[in-house]
């Protein structure tokens, strides 16, 4: 579950991505699975993740 990050908007915005094939493969694997409903939902859970442990902790220290 992805949860809203206190101060910043909750609109979501189109934005393009290219990656190895063999990524969009897991992903599909990841959404037939079960485990998450879309690749768009992974990648906003991938990139939550990221910001908080390469931005977000820098930024509350």
């Amino acid at each position: 579950m992805v949860k809203h990050v206190p101060g910043l908007p909750s609109r979501m915005k189109l934005i393009t991505v290219k990656m190895p094939e063999i990524y969009v493969e897991g992903l599909d694997e990841l959404v037939k699975t079960g485990r998450y409903s879309s690749r768009s939902e992974i990648i906003r859970v991938a990139i939550r993740d990221l910001l908080k442990k390469e931005l977000w902790m820098i930024e509350g220290e």
